[in-house]
């Protein structure tokens, strides 16, 4: 008798599915690896934005005196670079006051003025080469 209920509690075993771990199921749900790894990634810039935001709120906020800690004296200008850095990988950008575009509060017209002045006062072309070596030579037909 006891060998049966043996025999059915591993049967009961192999009809229940296995629990699955996040790794797993992020497997299970994507077959490319890139789009793993892209997934992936996204939940750890999540990880570090949240974490960052939380310690830039402590830095600005007092606890109250239930919670029982010490005020802490810290800088909050590495973790706010880090929480500019994350939200700018998920395109987010922050930009001061009375700034009217990205670019440094340069607008279009005034980049179109600056690049037409310096195309009359310069026509040259300057070519930046990341690659070495590279030979220029004559053409001699």
């Amino acid at each position: 008798m006891a060998e049966k209920n043996e025999v059915k509690k591993e049967e009961n075993k192999k009809d229940e599915p296995k629990k699955q771990g996040l790794l797993s199921k992020l497997r299970e749900a994507t077959d490319d690896k890139e789009e793993q790894m892209m997934i992936l990634s996204t939940f750890v810039r999540l990880g570090i934005l949240v974490w960052s935001g939380a310690i830039l709120t402590l830095a600005y906020v007092d606890l109250p005196e239930a919670f029982k800690m010490p005020k802490q004296d810290l800088d909050p200008t590495f973790i706010a670079s880090v929480f500019t850095g994350v939200l700018a990988t998920f395109g987010v950008q922050t930009s001061k006051k009375g700034a009217t575009s990205g670019g440094g509060g340069v607008s279009k017209s005034d980049m179109e003025k600056l690049i037409a002045a310096a195309s009359q006062t310069a026509p040259a072309q300057t070519i930046r080469i990341e690659q070495a070596p590279v030979k220029i030579t004559p053409d001699t037909k």
